[in-house]
């Protein structure tokens, strides 16, 4: 089972946030997930980004695969595999 560390949107029509999940990677990107890391919105000024530390660092030691968004989310809050 691929694990992967990825964005799920969340919110109204033209308004979106979005939770920073861990899911296996077949499932659909709004469906099953296995744990709930943190969360994106990018509607606000200046961008709000939440990251529990613990289990994202947790899931990265144990081989979940962050995309490329969520990569680039834990460069900047700091948080690097």
């Amino acid at each position: 089972m691929a694990v992967k560390i990825r964005l799920r949107r969340m919110g109204a029509k033209k308004a979106p946030f979005y939770r920073i999940i861990v899911a296996d990677s077949r499932a659909p990107r709004d469906g099953k997930f296995i744990d709930e890391i943190g969360y994106y919105n990018p509607l606000t000024e200046p961008v709000e980004v939440k990251i529990n530390e613990e289990k994202a660092n947790e899931w990265l030691s144990n081989g979940a695969q962050p995309t490329e968004v969520v990569k680039r989310l834990f460069n900047n809050a700091g948080l690097t595999k």
